[in-house]
């Protein structure tokens, strides 16, 4: 079973050569979106040769033809191996590439979405997301450095870190959740926290705090699957192209207020890692220490899709969650996540 190498620390992606090397890998295809291309240009610099291709196609969701686009480029560039440097649709798109060819994976977030550490997949066709879980996608080194994300804008490091949050969350209720992937996740929510609540106190750098606590959540996730946060959040990202960390950022309090009946024992363990006496009550505090309102709606829902919004999640049920899910409990968690801090 493939396992995942970690680097950690500030300054650790300054010098990829030694990865690379440890991969054996001669002719790499780089893969990096645009906002991350500033960064990705001086850490491929060291590389030199190895660099046979560069990708720039990355999309949110990973369409099909962009995936086609990048698998035909490394194809044709007889690729060895892939280095992805970016977001969740940086490492996506490497993971598309990687499901067919079977290309090893090296990964260097640029933000806190955690896929690096799953072996989980998404494709987008027309508008219906496909996701999957293949040992071949999941990266074979992961290097984490905090300082490559001292620059994100404070709102995206926020939605970002709360879609970490979110992975946490499904691992504490996922159909594959079990005692020790619990405690993993629980640490990943407190790592999370302590981090966002030093940016809401002003910190003047990204905390290191977010990219461990992603780490985190991404490992936990990677093991227990998706639940019900995520369903909600494939079909409405694939079918009406939002914005990821933001629509997960506007589900996630919503989810974990239907959910908490059913779970008692386990939000009050969520309710402690985000020290708080009740789970919702201390996310919604969380988001009002970060003046963060994420909707439906910031996320690019329009007002006028909000009802095909509904059909289309309904049109998955039933779902596997640990309460049932009706078309009106769907209706009543995208009214909530549409509505956000206005909701009554």
């Amino acid at each position: 079973m493939p396992s995942t190498r970690v680097v950690f620390g500030r300054g650790s992606a300054a010098d990829l050569l030694p990865e690379v090397e440890r991969l054996g890998l001669e002719r790499i295809v780089v893969i990096a979106d645009a906002g991350a291309a500033e960064v990705a240009s001086n850490l491929i610099a060291p590389l030199g040769g190895r660099v046979a291709a560069s990708f720039d196609g990355v999309r949110p969701h990973v369409p099909a033809e962009m995936a086609t686009r990048a698998r035909e480029l490394a194809a044709d560039a007889r690729a060895d191996g892939l280095l992805a440097i970016g977001g969740g649709s940086t490492t996506g798109t490497a993971k598309a590439v990687a499901l067919t060819s079977r290309l090893p994976v090296l990964a260097v977030p640029t933000t806190y979405a955690g896929s690096e550490m799953t072996p989980v997949w998404g494709i987008t066709s027309g508008s219906t997301k496909r996701t999957g879980r293949s040992l071949d996608v999941l990266p074979r080194t992961v290097v984490y450095d905090p300082g490559l994300l001292d620059g994100l804008p404070a709102r995206l490091a926020a939605t970002s870190s709360l879609n970490a949050m979110a992975h946490c969350v499904e691992a504490l209720s996922a159909p594959a959740s079990s005692p020790l992937i619990r405690i993993v996740a629980l640490e990943g929510v407190k790592a999370l926290r302590e981090g966002l609540d030093k940016m809401a106190a002003g910190a003047t750098r990204r905390p290191d705090e977010l990219l461990y606590g992603a780490h985190v959540a991404g490992t936990a996730f990677g093991v227990a699957g998706s639940g019900l946060h995520h369903k909600i959040c494939h079909v409405l990202g694939g079918r009406f192209d939002l914005a990821h960390a933001e629509l997960h950022a506007a589900i996630l309090p919503a989810v974990i207020e239907f959910n908490a009946p059913a779970l008692p024992a386990r939000m009050a363990d969520l309710a402690a890692s985000l020290a708080a006496a009740d789970a919702g009550v201390g996310l919604r505090a969380l988001y009002d220490r970060l003046r963060l309102n994420p909707t439906l709606e910031s996320a690019g829902l329009h007002p006028a899709d909000f009802e095909a919004a509904v059909d289309a999640v309904a049109g998955v049920l039933p779902l596997d969650n640990v309460r049932a899910v009706s078309r009106a409990d769907v209706r009543a968690i995208l009214e909530s996540a549409f509505a956000g801090r206005r909701r009554t």
